[in-house]
């Protein structure tokens, strides 16, 4: 009650104090640091379980281990969720999407640590998925909580998801520019111009935040060592048409798994079976171990042979051995990822995607160096592009790719080769797959809607649109009463209701043309007239715009009835529905450039 009433006290201040424009730049500098901060604590959590872990073990016999530590992680996790937060609750993006599209923006605020705590457990004991899920999902839970405590609109609330999302994809990648441009290209805000500050200011400030409070050793970055020499270009088209392929291949293999996995009822059986399979997966390859960054950071400086250390191949140093070695590698890693997330644990697919385009990129430059010593291609380059192509082709999200690898990289130095690498790679994915993996989910269930529609939707009322100017009857009235009213009505429709304003039904005046002139029948009762509408045919007052139009579309009617309960409310009217909403798309536009 106390913190209700300093709340409300705190709310009427705001308003006479603070401009709304300036109170959503506050909030995204605050939810850009909380995210930088739980990008951080998510970071060390996972290197501190990591180093906890291997400190008990001889190095010798570490590679054991992973046949069982990811199981333990996965089911710790679960332990966590289904016991502690006790809540069946789904992480990362695709939940991000539904919470826009079908919970107003709303999110549980046990998510602000929840996914920390979840990501940490699964990554931590070796899942093979990526940390920018957890991530993401805080900050967008943090934007939500901060719009739902004060009390925020649809459309603001969905902002602050927004910058809570570039807030701590910037964190976790210190890629500010990417971070913007994904909450634009995979989350589909389409909030305007004027909403663009509050997310760069969100994305910068997460950035920063990670920047002073993380060690280098850290951050994901990479370094390019040689700009791009024009006559590679033919090899980069040849490794945006395989990273293209690679994209359907992963989109493919990880969906083949979810329905694999869904026809075991058990969430016990899931984990164990999905456990046990990603264990051994490591103890084959143990690159797949964790997120997977280590492995490109060797690849990129020149030490791509110690990924074959402490597997059946170290030994061996022959080119085409490490080549198919880093092929099983790159065909291998969704597979990780997905057993991971099916059996329990919380991560997302960032990292999966980028990692296994990075083992592609290498392997293809590797082997045309190999079999043509002439060519000199840079294996670090092509294997920077690949990671970008491979994301790119995945998330369907092109940009966010290009400046994820280019801001990564620190650099722009391969840009081009990346941009034409990843825009191929993006048209073959999109020829295969209409939607990215995180769309699909949603569009599968039919729970997706885009939110610049939903936004304005959400502005419209039904109470706003009814409209009164259609007379009523009562039901047990004759054609000569009727007649009366069509002297002076507005509409070519009458509404008949019994005494208690209960909705009877319709009568047109096409319906009653052949006999108004004709006296004798004006003693006959108006039901002999009355076509009975039916449910599809009317609306409840207080149902939502969305459920209107796919009446107005199924029945091809252009007038619905309003009802509340069983009482005649009104009449809504397709014409008018349509001029109110781009009245206030128009108004929304207005106000985004002002």
């Amino acid at each position: 009650m106390y913190k209700s009433k300093n709340l409300i006290k705190f709310i009427r201040w705001r308003a006479n104090n603070i401009s709304d424009r300036f109170f959503l730049i506050l909030l995204s500098i605050i939810i850009g640091l909380l995210s930088g901060l739980a990008a951080f604590v998510l970071k060390k959590t996972v290197y501190n379980i990591e180093d906890l872990l291997f400190s008990y073990f001889d190095p010798n016999d570490q590679i054991y281990i992973f046949l069982f530590l990811p199981m333990v992680g996965i089911i710790l996790t679960i332990i966590f969720i289904r016991y502690i937060i006790r809540d069946n609750v789904k992480h990362g993006v695709p939940r991000i999407l539904y919470s826009i599209s079908k919970l107003d923006g709303s999110m549980k605020r046990h998510k602000v640590f929840s996914s920390i705590i979840g990501g940490s457990l699964t990554a931590g004991f070796g899942g093979s998925i990526g940390l920018e899920s957890p991530i993401i999902s805080t900050g967008a839970s943090i934007g939500s909580t901060l719009g739902q405590i004060f009390r925020l609109s649809y459309k603001h609330k969905t902002l602050l998801i927004g910058c809570g999302v570039s807030g701590a994809m910037a964190s976790i990648f210190t890629t500010p520019i990417a971070a913007v441009i994904f909450g634009f290209e995979v989350l589909l805000l389409d909030l305007g111009t004027a909403s663009l500050i509050p997310l760069l200011i969100a994305s910068v400030t997460g950035a920063v935040t990670t920047k002073m409070l993380l060690s280098e050793q850290f951050l994901v970055h990479f370094k390019v060592t040689q700009q791009f020499i024009i006559s590679d270009i033919p090899f980069f088209i040849i490794l945006g048409i395989a990273t293209g392929f690679i994209a359907v291949y992963f989109h493919w293999a990880h969906f083949k798994i979810i329905r694999v996995f869904s026809n075991f009822k058990s969430i016990w059986l899931k984990a164990a079976i999905g456990g046990l399979l990603l264990g051994l997966l490591i103890f084959i390859f143990p690159p797949l171990y964790s997120e997977g960054y280590d492995s490109i950071r060797m690849i990129v400086s020149g030490n791509a042979n110690q990924l074959m250390d402490h597997t059946f191949f170290s030994n061996n140093e022959s080119i085409y051995v490490l080549v198919g070695f880093t092929i099983f590698l790159m065909l291998t890693k969704v597979l990780a990822a997905s057993f991971t997330s099916e059996a329990g644990g919380i991560g997302g697919i960032f990292a999966p995607a980028a990692v296994m385009g990075g083992f592609g990129g290498f392997a293809l430059s590797r082997l045309l160096n190999d079999v043509f010593p002439s060519l000199d291609l840079h294996e670090g380059n092509f294997t920077l592009i690949g990671m970008g192509s491979v994301l790119g082709g995945v998330l369907q999200a092109p940009l966010t790719a290009i400046f994820l690898i280019a801001e990564m990289s620190n650099g722009y130095e391969i840009i081009v080769p990346l941009m034409l690498s990843t825009s191929i790679a993006f048209l073959i994915a999109r020829k295969f797959n209409k939607h990215s993996i995180f769309h699909s989910q949603l569009l599968a269930q039919g729970l997706f809607v885009h939110y610049r529609d939903k936004s304005v939707l959400k502005n419209m009322k039904i109470s706003d649109l009814v409209e009164k100017n259609v007379q009523t009857i009562k039901v047990d009235e004759t054609l000569g009463s009727l007649i009366e009213l069509v002297k002076t009505a507005k509409r070519n429709i009458f509404a008949v209701v019994d005494y208690n304003e209960t909705f009877i039904g319709i009568i047109s005046l096409e319906e009653i043309r052949k006999d108004m002139f004709d006296k004798e029948k004006y003693d006959e009762p108006v039901t002999n007239y009355l076509y009975q509408m039916l449910e599809d045919e009317k609306v409840e007052l207080y149902s939502e715009i969305p459920e209107v139009i796919n009446k107005f579309n199924n029945t091809g009617n252009y007038n619905l009835i309003v009802v509340n309960g069983k009482k005649y409310i009104g009449v809504i009217s397709k014409a008018n529905t349509l001029k109110a909403y781009r009245d206030n798309l128009l108004q929304d536009e207005t106000e985004d450039k002002g």
